[in-house]
């Protein structure tokens, strides 16, 4: 689709909003390319408290005109009126051509409910609901959904300060690899030499950043052991990294401390003895689906009796919440499938659910496999969320935690459910940048998070890739971390 703009136009929104309705479409660098007959047109201009935004779409022979006509509103910055304005008049075009709506409306960001929660600080619910229905077009469901999160969110974050951080440790290497994963994770025999050396090297880097948190002061409120496979490592392998944390840190301090058991084949009585012994209170098992021929095409060498033998040495044990992550619109599977596994998982009883949508990254192996694996536009996956949204908040799951990725089946979402008590704390914590996360580990970030007036002050550091780069080189950020702080 070629793209001209007049006007302060934010041309990534103009795309975004664009690429939720003709999903798969690109834009070429240059305005003289033509490559799918699709040309977009768009203007901006502003009189006192008036903006006039216009647009005319061109489709492959056909073409609409829509134009609007936005007064500035006070709850609104004008950069913001100005975004609303033309993404009205876009949206408008682009449903006459297309013939239909989108479920998200002009909303295209990561975090929709943080615009949410900025309106439910300024305005009842009910105001909150027909801004959202009316001004930024949502669907009923996600309106009822986006207010749900942000109301639950709110609570969350009441948990948090800038004096709390958390800790995320990785552990990249896993059984076999998921034609769909995007993640830093590693399978076969040379790989999983290097495990013991990482498991020293981690141990390493747990007392160090240990050390360097007290000498700032901060308090540890969540521990997340995420991969990869945590639960891949054996139990001599796992008892020396838990020992470890909790030789250097009060676990019975942490809010949360969450081991990823991600993969079942890969859990035992033993692991889950020893993740309680030292003071894990969260544990993730995923199943992504109960149908055993969308599990074969994923590439997970597990099979739903083995899920099921797995969650119920998780429910034996005594751990003290138990999540589980589903995916909608995987390959193979349908809304009839997925249905099935909520049913299931519900009958199960976790107290969290995690309903993500399929998304597939460049670095995925299926893309190389077969770039045509999945419908971005797949009704099913649409149908699938909509149906897991009404299943779980009619059996006492709440919607606590939701983002969004580019290039989603259906551009949907993934959301978190749990039941009162039990919303997974680090996911909120790390999504919205609540507060600082010291990354441990190949692949991992460290996420420096400093909140002022305006909006939080936010600094990056990025360990090494790969295990064996992470093995090889000893990289400090001391330092840098201490000059953050001290900056007042």
């Amino acid at each position: 689709m070629r793209i001209f703009l007049d006007g302060k136009i934010n041309r990534t929104y103009v795309q975004s909003l664009c690429m939720a309705f003709f999903h798969g479409i690109s834009f070429p660098e240059s305005q003289d390319e033509d490559t799918d007959g699709m040309s977009l047109y768009a203007s901006l201009s502003q009189l006192d408290s008036q903006i006039y935004a216009s647009v005319r779409l061109c489709v492959n022979g056909s073409e609409t005109e829509k134009s609007v006509n936005y007064l500035l509103n006070q709850d609104e910055s004008e950069e913001r009126s100005a975004k609303t304005a033309i993404g009205q008049a876009i949206y408008m075009a682009c449903k006459e051509i297309t013939g239909r709506d989108i479920p998200w409306g002009l909303l295209t960001g990561i975090r929709p409910s943080k615009i949410c929660y900025e309106l439910l600080n300024a305005f009842s619910e009910d105001e909150t609901r027909q801004i959202l229905k009316n001004r930024y077009l949502l669907s009923e469901q996600r309106t009822n959904l986006v207010i749900s999160v942000a109301k639950n969110e709110s609570a969350i974050m009441s948990l948090t300060n800038d004096k709390k951080c958390s800790i995320y440790i990785s552990i990249p290497f896993c059984p076999s690899r998921c034609n769909y994963c995007s993640f830093i994770s590693y399978a076969g025999k040379k790989l999983f030499d290097l495990i013991p050396s990482y498991v020293s090297r981690i141990c390493w880097d747990i007392k160090e950043t240990t050390r360097l948190i007290n000498e700032l002061g901060l308090e540890i409120s969540c521990i997340y052991i995420g991969g990869g496979t945590p639960t891949m490592l054996n139990e001599a392998q796992l008892e020396e990294v838990l020992a470890t944390i909790a030789n250097e840190i009060d676990v019975s301090s942490l809010d949360e401390f969450t081991l990823e058991g991600g993969r079942p084949d890969t859990i035992t009585p033993q692991k889950l003895e020893i993740a309680y012994k030292y003071g894990v209170n969260r544990i993730s098992v995923n199943p992504q689906t109960l149908n055993d021929k969308v599990l074969g095409a994923i590439g997970r060498h597990h099979t739903v009796s083995e899920f099921f033998e797995a969650f119920d040495k998780v429910k034996n044990s005594k751990i003290r919440s138990i999540n589980t992550d589903l995916i909608a619109g995987l390959d193979g599977d349908n809304f009839e499938s997925f249905k099935n596994t909520v049913d299931k998982i519900i009958d199960l009883s976790p107290d969290n659910v995690t309903v993500h949508t399929f998304c597939v990254k460049k670095s995925a192996r299926i893309l190389n496999e077969n770039g045509e694996i999945y419908n971005m536009s797949d009704d099913d996956a649409g149908a699938s969320v909509e149906y897991a949204y009404k299943a779980l908040t009619s059996n006492g799951y709440l919607p606590y935690y939701m983002y969004r990725q580019k290039n989603t089946v259906g551009n949907l979402e993934n959301v978190g459910y749990a039941r009162p008590e039990y919303f997974g704390l680090y996911n909120v914590f790390m999504m919205s940048d609540a507060h600082t996360v010291f990354g441990i580990g190949a692949g991992a970030t460290t996420k420096l998070v400093k909140n002022g007036a305006d909006k939080p002050e936010i600094l990056r550091i990025f360990s090494q890739k790969y295990p064996y780069e992470y093995l090889r080189e000893n990289k400090k950020s001391d330092v840098q971390i201490k000059e953050f702080f001290d900056r007042r």
